[in-house]
């Protein structure tokens, strides 16, 4: 086998959280202005990080960003966190991941903290050796360096680890880290820009992660 290492994004890999992150978004939005938000740009909250999106979307300055990222999370952490489901085939994939010998880890750009709570909470836990993010002063979108932390704190060999996830920034974070990759098109990343971050390889539905897991 192949790859004994998995490197799994949650939002939008995992679970399906767009509805929730849109709609927090759009919360924090509305009071700097911005009423009625296209689904299209809301859209591409999914992936980056908050502050990253704040600025990047809606040319906002460092403060206001941060400010826009607290009303978020408040709103987020308070009555949203848990009001994701899990997509098609996940929880078979890890299960045939855990009985393969394959160990799994989530590679987050959600706050650390509250991706291992939202992990807990649907019992995905015992599948993961760890769930690796930033904390919550942390900007970056940059997937590269958690994929960095989880190669150095378990000494992991590169030929062996794969990243999957559904936006460029997975795979451009694995492009960077020197590990191939999987990019996932059942969720909130837009198909030419992972075309254009050049994937090892393309999966459509969880099944197909496996079959390339399997290998």
């Amino acid at each position: 086998m192949k790859y004994t290492e998995a490197f799994f994004d949650l939002d939008g890999t995992i679970t399906d959280s767009g509805k929730v992150i849109m709609e927090c978004a759009a919360y924090s939005l509305r009071f700097f202005g911005y009423e009625d938000q296209p689904e299209e740009k809301l859209r591409k909250f999914v992936g980056p990080s908050l502050m990253d999106s704040f600025q990047t979307l809606y040319g906002m300055s460092e403060d206001e960003a941060r400010k826009a990222t607290g009303i978020y999370r408040r709103l987020y952490e308070t009555d949203k966190m848990y009001d994701v489901t899990i997509y098609d085939g996940i929880v078979e994939l890890l299960s045939s991941c855990r009985k393969a010998g394959i160990s799994c880890y989530v590679i987050t750009s959600k706050v650390e903290a509250s991706a291992k709570q939202i992990i807990k909470k649907f019992d995905l836990d015992r599948y993961f050796t760890d769930v690796i993010g930033p904390d919550p002063c942390d900007p970056s979108s940059d997937k590269k360096r958690l994929i960095e932390r989880a190669i150095d704190r378990y000494s992991l060999d590169r030929n062996h680890c794969i990243m999957i996830g559904d936006t460029h920034f997975d795979i451009d974070g694995a492009v960077g880290a020197g590990i191939d990759s999987i990019a996932v098109t059942y969720g909130y990343g837009d198909l030419s820009s992972l075309e254009k971050a050049e994937p090892t390889y393309v999966a459509s539905v969880a099944g197909e992660v496996w079959e390339v897991l399997r290998d």
